[in-house]
């Protein structure tokens, strides 16, 4: 039987029948354990390889091609997972995958998310929700917790920013609506590019009406991963554009607030 722990984390006790051995292969970045800001508790975050989209303000732009990760199986990736599964349970936490995109790689995702639940871990899904498309019902069965990072509300706003369309990442927030499955909401908060309010209104609004969402991240865009962008002789547009001010930052928490949503 589940209980709840007292950050409110559903623990199921280790399946009793024994796993097969998860045999697919896929490309990893890097791997952070001790996390405590990509789910509930301390996290093992696993950070895929590969990403569609091409975000602005992105620190991680060396995770973009996946056979620039290092290639691995999922049946080693959880041995590590395992060899500290006690370690998170003692830390009300569990496991995240993070990327890059997750979803670039949805049977790798999925074999790695079926193999934490055999644990008897949290899981949680880190993604745009761009390729929401490719998570299947299987998949998201194994996903306790999706930390979905809507990017922008306005498609031009959207494309610009990424290079990709929004509608696949609401239809995503819609059909975890319909399964009931939790949702933290993440939204980067970039001066000139994301502070626009008529925007953020119609994003607070729509995710007021998912029904879902335990919590907004309104997280304060940072030039932190600019050294990456030169490093890999790209153009780094933001270079120029300062960190919002905490004035800034609770007025938009403010918004989300304002629809009766939880922004720590």
């Amino acid at each position: 039987m589940d209980s709840l722990d007292p950050w409110g984390v559903a623990w199921a006790a280790p399946r009793t029948a024994a796993p097969a051995t998860p045999k697919v292969s896929g490309w990893i970045h890097s791997v952070e354990t001790g996390a405590t800001v990509d789910g509930p508790g301390v996290r093992h975050v696993v950070f895929f390889a590969g990403c569609p989209l091409r975000c602005l303000y992105c620190h991680n732009p060396d995770t973009w091609h996946m056979h620039d990760g290092k290639p691995t199986t999922a049946a080693d990736v959880l041995a590590d997972i395992a060899s500290t599964a006690g370690f998170l349970r003692h830390g009300h936490g569990g496991v995240t995958l993070s990327g890059g995109e997750p979803l670039v790689q949805p049977e790798f995702a999925a074999a790695i998310l079926h193999g934490c639940k055999d644990l008897g871990l949290h899981t949680a899904l880190d993604t745009s929700g761009f390729l929401g498309a490719h998570a299947d019902d299987a998949l998201l069965a194994d996903t306790d917790l999706v930390l979905l990072d809507i990017k922008a509300f306005k498609e031009s706003t959207y494309r610009a920013l990424t290079g990709g369309d929004l509608r696949p990442t609401l239809e995503f927030a819609e059909r975890l609506s319909l399964m009931g499955k939790a949702v933290w909401l993440r939204y980067v908060l970039v001066p000139g590019l994301t502070d626009r309010f008529d925007e953020i209104e119609g994003l607070a609004e729509f995710t007021a009406g998912l029904e879902v969402v335990e919590r907004v991240d309104v997280l304060p865009f940072h030039r932190l991963g600019e050294h990456k962008w030169r490093a890999l002789r790209l153009p780094y547009r933001l270079a120029h554009t300062e960190p919002p001010d905490e004035a800034l930052v609770e007025r938009v928490k403010g918004v989300f607030r304002a629809q009766g949503l939880s922004a720590p």
